[in-house]
């Protein structure tokens, strides 16, 4: 993956996560969105011509702990991707959402994401 050269990104949530690092600054990234609560930035290796990634700033290893720990948070995250579709002119065309959780479900950083993709269409099944 394209961050394969930063330092491992580590599942109990230490010191070394990447986005952790991204909502602090500590690693550069072009941000479009940022509140309390919810940062997102273009992916920087995109696979759709809208490629953002809207995480909590909160670390939460995934989807499933956000539900657990902050059901509205999730919400937010949902909000957050619909308006950054409307902002990036894809809502009237349609785009996906994609919360990947744990390795076998396509994880790879661990820290909650959703991907929003759009631009172009999209193949089912995905992956």
């Amino acid at each position: 993956m394209w961050w394969g050269y930063l330092p491992t990104v580590s599942e109990s949530g230490s010191t070394e996560c990447l986005f952790c690092k991204i909502v602090s600054g500590d690693i550069p990234a072009t941000v479009v969105h940022r509140t309390e609560r919810v940062v997102a930035f273009r992916d920087i290796d995109p696979k759709a011509p809208t490629h953002i990634l809207v995480i909590p700033t909160a670390h939460l290893a995934d989807a499933a702990e956000v539900a657990t720990h902050d059901p509205a948070l999730l919400g937010e995250l949902v909000a957050v991707a619909a308006d950054l579709a409307a902002a990036d002119g894809i809502s009237g065309s349609g785009y996906r959402l994609v919360l990947n959780t744990g390795r076998d479900g396509g994880q790879t950083v661990f820290h909650a994401h959703v991907h929003l993709l759009g631009g172009r269409p999209m193949g089912w099944p995905p992956g």
